[in-house]
């Protein structure tokens, strides 16, 4: 699998419906041409995704994402000045030419406009949008560098462009808005109380994840081989007597015996670094080949949100 930062090479695979990965200020996407539904249907294989989760399609302006829609509501548009580029995406009521494929048998699309330059580069030079969930097999740990694809994907897709590690390193917060009503169907990079700040209180999805409307709804998500555990690292230490523990805290440092190895989120309890290194050291623990992951929810706040979401459901088994 070739890697690098030309973007001629991704057109060129695009183009001819192969997978190529890409990377956003979020997480690295498994991307294809989301009108190709031959294309799309790769990205299934390649991940083994079920096909009831839908994906997002990644264009460049806002103008192209009017185009997969049929109307946008004023609160998607008040979202979208504000946030787009960036880690936010909208589900809204889509067009016909958005195939079922694509949205999972649903009414509507998931779109974002990503906020990294090598891939707007090539969102531009593209006249379709981009499918791309992220570059991982489904369910495990989502990659935020070039590496963690490699290490996942292998030779599933012809070309990576490498764009570094991500910037905000959770994936983005998706929005859902059908007329004056918007709900949260998933906490990610953009706060939800920079949202309410523009738009006023929005609603808090608890649809069965057997029926996602959206990514990253599915109850078991994000998750290592080794088992996670959440709740009070010190008192779960004293319960796990001749395990091997791997520790993942928010900024306290563990050495016990028995720790393989303890990270810590940020040792300056920012939210926003401890989102940056939460999937990175995810990785790094299950390599140490713990029994056990134990872990701490975070501050329910700003990125808190979509950290402890992304915890709880890498819990889940």
């Amino acid at each position: 699998m070739e890697t690098g930062k030309n973007i001629a090479v991704a057109k060129k695979w695009l183009d001819a419906g192969e997978l190529v990965g890409i990377p956003t200020e979020t997480v690295y996407g498994l991307a294809a041409n989301g009108l190709n539904t031959d294309a799309v249907l790769k990205i299934y294989k390649a991940k083994n995704r079920p096909q009831f989760n839908p994906l997002i399609l990644h264009v460049p302006y806002l103008s192209e994402a009017k185009k997969l829609v049929q109307y946008f509501p004023e609160k998607a548009l008040i979202l979208a000045e504000h946030f787009m580029p960036g880690p936010l995406t909208l589900v809204l009521p889509k067009k016909g030419i958005v195939s079922d494929i694509i949205s999972a048998g649903h009414n509507t699309v998931a779109i974002r406009i990503p906020n990294h330059p090598l891939t707007l580069q090539l969102l531009r030079q593209l006249d379709y949008p981009l499918a791309a969930p992220s570059a991982n097999i489904s369910g495990y740990i989502s990659p935020t560098s070039i590496q963690h694809v490699l290490q996942q994907m292998g030779n599933k897709v012809k070309y990576v462009l490498d764009g570094g590690n991500c910037a905000v390193g959770v994936e983005s917060t998706i929005v859902k808005i059908i007329g004056e009503e918007a709900t949260i169907l998933r906490y990610g990079g953009l706060a939800i109380e920079d949202i309410e700040a523009l738009i006023g209180t929005v609603q808090h999805s608890n649809e069965n994840n057997k029926n996602p409307e959206a990514p990253g709804m599915m109850l078991s998500h994000y998750a290592p081989k080794a088992k996670v555990i959440i709740g009070d690292i010190e008192k779960n230490l004293a319960l796990l007597e001749g395990k091997t523990i791997g520790v993942l805290s928010f900024h306290k440092a563990y050495h016990e015996p028995e720790i393989k190895l303890s990270l810590q989120l940020s040792a300056t309890q920012n939210l926003d670094e401890a989102a940056r290194n939460i999937f990175a050291y995810l990785r790094q623990l299950d390599a140490a080949t713990p029994e056990i992951i134990l872990a701490e929810l975070l501050p329910d706040e700003g990125l808190g949100k979509a950290i402890n979401d992304r915890l709880i459901r890498a819990a889940v088994r």
